[in-house]
């Protein structure tokens, strides 16, 4: 074992060929281990209860409970793991109801070898969010056809806290924050923390929905 420990991911698809595949890519990755498999939402739930892993890799169209389902199941757990939606379907209402449901992104079952590396790199490590221009376009699209609604525990946020919300909404990693702000990433760090505390969040794609609905940030403004 390396210095840090490996990522743990568990593979969830009812095509038994697909999670071949991605345990293929996840293991010849140094640093990463899957630790379980599952053919089906149900089994998915019972495999990550079981084996704890940092990472699950969701499908989202899977017999006796679909991804999203299995996804909330989980979410609803003390230490609950980051999840990656899986998908054929590049359609934002997936992404949008992926992303509200609490999952850390969204991947097609397309995507290059390397890409699934990055996004189970990128969502283990908390610091970024997975394909963050896709990620807030989609946000906002949705969002922004509802009337923005502004939850009280906004006003727990000091002006700085504030100022790093609206830089999660833009999808900026902590290296880019700390350079607008002129601060060590330990500080930003410190700031994102806070901000999903207060606002009861369980990371940054879930700030970023949050940014948009709350009115915090508006369609186009972003950037």
């Amino acid at each position: 074992m390396s210095e840090a420990s490996p990522i743990r991911v568990v593979v969830a698809d009812d095509q038994a060929m697909i999670r071949a595949g991605l345990r293929m890519v996840v293991e010849s990755e140094p640093g990463m281990e899957v630790v379980g498999e599952a053919a089906d939402g149900v089994e998915a739930v019972a495999v990550a209860r079981r084996c704890r892993p940092d990472v699950v890799l969701m499908d989202i169209s899977m017999p006796r409970m679909d991804g999203l389902t299995a996804a909330r199941h989980l979410l609803d757990t003390p230490h609950p793991p980051k999840i990656v939606i899986l998908t054929t379907f590049d359609t934002d209402e997936n992404l949008y109801a992926a992303l509200r449901a609490g999952t850390s992104g969204f991947l097609l079952k397309v995507s290059p070898p390397e890409q699934l590396v990055e996004a189970i790199r990128v969502v283990a490590g908390g610091d970024g969010l997975l394909d963050p221009a896709v990620t807030t376009r989609v946000i906002a699209s949705f969002a922004g056809r509802h009337e923005p609604v502004r939850p009280p525990q906004l006003s727990e946020l000091t002006p700085r806290e504030l100022e790093v919300l609206r830089m999660l909404a833009r999808g900026l990693t902590n290296a880019e924050i700390a350079g607008e702000l002129f601060v060590g990433e330990a500080t930003v760090k410190t700031h994102v923390a806070r901000v999903l505390m207060k606002l009861n969040l369980r990371d940054r794609a879930q700030a970023v929905v949050f940014a948009y609905e709350s009115g915090v940030v508006t369609p186009g403004a972003a950037g």
